[in-house]
């Protein structure tokens, strides 16, 4: 779906919550490269060069620009402790934000999804809404929330599940996408990071529209492998993660011939509300060293994407059926090459659709090319690709954490710890539940067998039979408390077809 710029300007804004060290840490790599791809200063002000200027103000979006012409980024950095945010307040980017967009507490929630939801938290959060109500009483149209944190830690999971619950009572139907950095297969920061994160799924699954999922190990060997960085520190995984965030939302933030609106992610890669956990991957990813060295066509890229390697989380797409693909490149490419690319994609007998979706994908073109931090791991392209696809293949990174959960809680590990801050027990019984349902919904979709409406679903096509499926997998679940969905139309409906 192609969008004019004219659509952009001025009152299409757009609000970054980071929640927690995670969030924190990532949303000071993103607002570097927003930055340096808009030129915009450590101190807010742009540079005078006749070579950065817009043709449009889209970028004001992510940026409110001050009487004086400071342009201030729209978001929030919020952390229980204060010692990650006394980063930001200390950095280099210290005077682009204002001192009130910076929060944080004076004790933390030591990875405990309880402390970060029921006592520490709660004590936080009506200062945080009230800084949030600041933001969007600055924005003319607003247009949804980005919301960057982890699952694991006690702020990311417990805070973050609070938060998510008060921007759906205050802000309704406005669409919150989370980035969000999922427990990798072998390393852990956390002993109860399983339990942290299926509480927090579970809590903030009727709340979040769609969620874009990292895991640490995956970025790890990215770096490893394709970086040739021996010891990846958190900057060199950050700053990696930062430009998939910016592929996502370049379009938000520059004119473009097929711009993607933050509800056309969830539009046309979201089938089922509860299935809303697509899989990134990213390509070229080449160091600094070999940037000059590799050739980088269109069809290179594309067919990198669909490969083990390229992926944020660990997960085997060959294993799973694909229900929606969203290609958004960036750069100098042209329409005809992506034709041939995708074409060339659709004869591979690994990459399979489930039945009733489309072979279909939507693309996304924006023309301003990549931007890499001066000094930094990756090197400098003047194309890239960003892939995002539903694919039932991540339920086997949910069966994973599921079983973690498992072990501990048969033996009732570390429950104490969350009882002890005002949890019921009951509650993990209860999301545990929740997962299951989850892994249940994915396996049926990649069966595709649904005989009670396949008549409806084949003859129409439409969301109503979406619903219908919805209903029919609820009315499994009587034991768990009922709650709202929001309707979102069947994924095949707006997409670009290749």
């Amino acid at each position: 779906m192609a969008t004019s710029a004219q659509n952009y300007k001025g009152n299409r804004e757009v609000i970054s919550l980071h929640i927690g060290q995670a969030g924190v840490q990532i949303g000071n790599a993103c607002w570097e490269l927003y930055c340096l791809e808009h030129a915009i200063q450590p101190d807010g002000t742009r540079y005078d060069d006749p070579s950065y200027s817009d043709e449009t103000d889209a970028f004001n979006t992510f940026f409110a620009e001050t009487a004086g012409g400071k342009h201030v980024p729209r978001c929030l950095f919020v952390d229980l402790e204060p010692t990650v945010v006394d980063e930001v307040r200390t950095g280099t980017y210290r005077t682009l934000f204002h001192p009130e967009q910076l929060l944080s507490g004076k004790e933390d929630a030591a990875n405990c999804y309880a402390r970060g939801r029921y006592t520490i938290g709660r004590e936080m959060i009506d200062v945080v809404m009230d800084r949030v109500k600041r933001l969007t009483e600055n924005c003319s149209g607003l247009q949804g929330f980005l919301v960057f944190h982890s699952f694991g830690g006690g702020t990311g999971s417990g805070f973050l599940s609070l938060l998510m619950e008060r921007l759906s009572t205050e802000y309704g139907k406005k669409p919150k996408l989370e980035f969000a950095v999922y427990p990798a297969p072998q390393v852990s920061t956390a002993m109860v990071e399983p339990y942290n994160s299926i509480l927090m799924t579970h809590t903030t699954l009727e709340h979040s529209d769609c969620t874009f999922m990292v895991d640490n190990e995956a970025i790890y060997d990215i770096c490893r492998r394709n970086l040739d960085l021996a010891r990846p520190t958190y900057t060199n995984l950050n700053r990696l993660i930062a430009q998939i965030v910016s592929s996502i939302t370049a379009s938000l933030r520059f004119d473009g011939a097929l711009n993607v609106d933050l509800t056309e992610f969830q539009t046309n890669l979201v089938p089922y509300p509860r299935i809303h956990f697509p899989l990134v991957t990213y390509a070229p990813l080449v160091s600094a060293e070999k940037a000059f060295h590799e050739q980088n066509t269109v069809a290179d890229m594309t067919n990198a994407c669909f490969e083990p390697g390229h992926q944020m989380v660990k997960c085997d797409p060959r294993r799973g059926k694909y229900m929606a693909v969203c290609l958004l490149y960036r750069g100098d490419v042209v329409p005809k090459d992506i034709n041939s690319a995708i074409s060339a994609v659709k004869t591979k007998r690994t990459v399979q659709f489930v039945e009733w979706s489309p072979t279909g994908f939507k693309v996304g073109i924006n023309y301003q090319p990549p931007t890499v931090v001066p000094g930094g791991d990756l090197g400098k392209q003047t194309r890239s690709v960003c892939m995002i696809s539903n694919t039932t293949a991540i339920a086997e990174a949910w069966a994973r954490l599921d079983h973690k959960f498992d072990l501990m809680y048969s033996k009732r590990a570390f429950v104490h710890w969350y009882v002890g801050e005002g949890m019921e027990e009951g509650e993990f019984s209860e999301a545990r539940e929740d997962m299951a349902a989850l892994e249940k919904d994915y396996e049926e979709i990649g069966q595709d067998e649904f005989p009670d409406e396949e008549e409806s679903y084949y003859n129409n096509g439409t969301a109503s039979a979406a619903g219908s499926r919805q209903r029919s997998v609820r009315s499994n679940r009587s034991a768990r408390s009922e709650r709202t969905q929001a309707t979102r139309t069947a994924g095949s409906a707006a997409y670009s077809q290749y």
